[in-house]
């Protein structure tokens, strides 16, 4: 071999400085957490798990991260299962955390769920259902998450297991078989949705807004949930959801009790309708990504019965015409490229799964019991909050997260 050129050996240098700050930054980072685990060695089992993830390791289960510790696959499969330590103040603390170094008056609240594969049937929550990771119906674990975004800064703050109604809800022996107490019941996902979200504001966080897909926006009684806790939803919904557009014949003709008949969404303004505006959403790899949005006042009418006004935004792809229908609570004064910046912050829970899955082995876990899965959630969001921080502080630097692009100004394109 060659002898190493001086530039060479500065940037072997600078690695090993680099790596040499990130493990002590590591440091000061778990004893945020010394108090949430009373033993030193489950502390120092804790290191090994989080320094594993934030490894080069292909593959982030148990016993690559042991044996490439030099411990006992045993022992941190046990810290997991069975050790005594109080995850759920490590789920507070990381909640504190971005409360206290990451408030900002219009954060938002992300609500998405994800799937990991699974074989077997003795994993908790198992079942065969649609697996967004394969993109087909499997046989897969799904969680419910909830991410915090604001400005630049985005983290996970909080998970949490869905649990099947018939295959495991109602079947309680299979239940205490993977350890799942008894209290840990069905709630649809919007519900523990809802959940995590009351979680997170009790531990400090603070949200102006809140974004999710149509499996949660289409849910009236989640919009009114959310609504009710004071924050301002722009949540997608199905092409199917109906109202009127006409809110002041509407409410002239419910006075003299004869509603008209609600229209879905999707066929609303068949000729003529609102003027399309133009937006520049954000920038990506392969290039500016441009939509066109209708925003009107709407009244949403499931079973054909109007609820309250609100905003509904129609927005159109430029160049694949994908259409995308948002309802929204914001004030009647609200700025449509603010529901569209808003609507289309949700790109943050999306990048925080692949990150969380790419860089840390969110969905590396072989664990089957109750307690060790959530435990691995809990720690996935300390590590990837540690990746997150760190990332933020060298992005001078090029880093493995500073690669995709982020939304820049939803301004009009016009």
């Amino acid at each position: 071999m060659g002898k190493r050129s001086r530039r060479d050996r500065m940037n072997e240098l600078t690695v090993l400085e680099e790596m040499k700050g990130l493990s002590c930054q590591l440091t000061w980072f778990l004893k945020r957490f010394e108090d949430c685990i009373k033993y030193r060695r489950n502390r120092g089992h804790l290191r090994t798990y989080v320094e594993g993830q934030l490894s080069a390791l292909p593959r982030k289960s148990i016993e690559p991260i042991a044996l490439a510790a030099g411990t006992p696959p045993r022992t941190l499969q046990q810290f997991l299962e069975r050790y005594n330590w109080d995850h759920e103040a490590v789920r507070r603390r990381v909640q504190q955390l971005v409360a206290k170094q990451h408030a900002a008056p219009d954060a938002i609240a992300l609500i998405d769920e994800t799937s990991f594969s699974k074989k077997g049937d003795k994993t908790a929550g198992v079942q065969r259902q649609w697996c967004g990771s394969r993109g087909k119906q499997d046989n897969c674990v799904l969680t419910v998450h909830l991410g915090y975004a604001a400005g630049n800064f985005h983290a996970l703050v909080d998970s949490d297991l869905y649990l099947p109604q018939e295959t495991w809800h109602e079947d309680r022996a299979r239940c205490r078989e993977a350890q799942i107490p008894d209290h840990v019941v069905y709630r649809p996902k919007w519900r523990i949705a809802l959940e995590l979200l009351d979680r997170a504001t009790h531990n400090g966080i603070r949200f102006k807004f809140l974004v999710a897909d149509e499996a949660y926006g289409g849910v009236p009684d989640f919009r009114d949930e959310v609504a009710k806790r004071g924050l301002l939803y722009v949540v997608e919904v199905p092409r199917s959801v109906a109202g009127w557009v006409d809110t002041t014949s509407l409410e002239k003709r419910c006075a003299q009790g004869r509603i008209p008949h609600p229209k879905r969404v999707e066929t609303l303004w068949k000729r003529g309708g609102p003027s399309w505006q133009r937006f520049h959403v954000k920038d990506t790899d392969k290039g500016p990504e441009v939509w066109e949005a209708r925003v009107v006042r709407f009244i949403p009418g499931p079973n054909g019965i109007p609820r309250e006004q609100c905003w509904l935004l129609v927005a159109r792809h430029v160049l694949t015409g994908e259409m995308k229908y948002f309802l929204s609570n914001a004030p009647q004064d609200t700025a449509p490229e603010v529901l569209l910046h808003v609507a289309f912050n949700r790109w943050h829970i999306e990048r925080l799964f692949e990150d969380g899955k790419s860089h840390i082995g969110l969905d590396h876990f072989e664990v089957r019991n109750y307690q060790p899965v959530i435990r691995h959630l809990i720690l996935s969001m300390l590590s990837l909050l540690f990746l997150v921080q760190q990332t933020h502080r060298l992005r001078e630097k090029k880093s493995p997260l500073d690669s995709a692009p982020s939304p820049d100004g939803y301004r009009s394109a016009a």
